[in-house]
């Protein structure tokens, strides 16, 4: 149960991180005068988000997936040392 936890909270903690990161990043490029137009660097920002968001919705389901298959060993486990007495 105590794997479950950090996913179920995952959504929450990287929304408000992307928020936060996209803010100083914005900051950044127009305090900056970097040779990009700000424009495109908010747009960039943008895409990596989207990369970002959708790299940690494929996490969450590999881990699901590993906790799925730890549960399952464990129970085979049990069921052999059943059929093993």
């Amino acid at each position: 149960s105590t794997a479950n936890a950090p996913e179920d909270d995952a959504p929450s903690r990287y929304s408000r991180t992307e928020r936060t990161t996209y803010s100083r990043y914005s900051r950044d490029a127009n305090s900056s005068g970097s040779s990009l137009p700000s424009n495109s660097l908010e747009k960039r920002i943008e895409e990596l988000e989207r990369e970002l968001a959708k790299e940690r919705q494929d996490n969450a389901r590999l881990m699901k997936i590993a906790q799925d298959k730890e549960e399952l060993i464990g129970k085979l486990k049990e069921e052999i040392d059943l059929l093993n007495r």
